[in-house]
């Protein structure tokens, strides 16, 4: 179940954040709209699950701690990946 939310929560941190950013006028002619739609669920999904962990290596909490800590991964991953490319 836990395996289910997470990536629940990595796709909408992703497409949440592909639709409040947006993708770059060059991005949208080269990849087209729903490439970089499904890149940034993916990548979301990837932050969800580093998020994920490391709260609860850390032990910030699990449960919903670790849920909150799916979030901010997921963010801050998309954050890095949209600052670096």
């Amino acid at each position: 179940m836990i395996l289910i939310l997470v990536v629940v929560i990595g796709t909408v941190v992703g497409l949440l954040f592909d639709r409040v950013m947006g993708p770059g006028w060059l991005t949208r002619q080269i990849a087209g709209e729903n490439r970089m739609m499904l890149t940034s669920a993916l990548v979301g999904i990837a932050g969800a699950f580093i998020g994920f962990h490391l709260t609860i290596t850390i032990g910030l909490g699990a449960g919903i701690g670790a849920l909150i800590g799916a979030v901010v991964g997921a963010a801050v991953i998309l954050w890095g990946w949209r600052a670096v490319k």
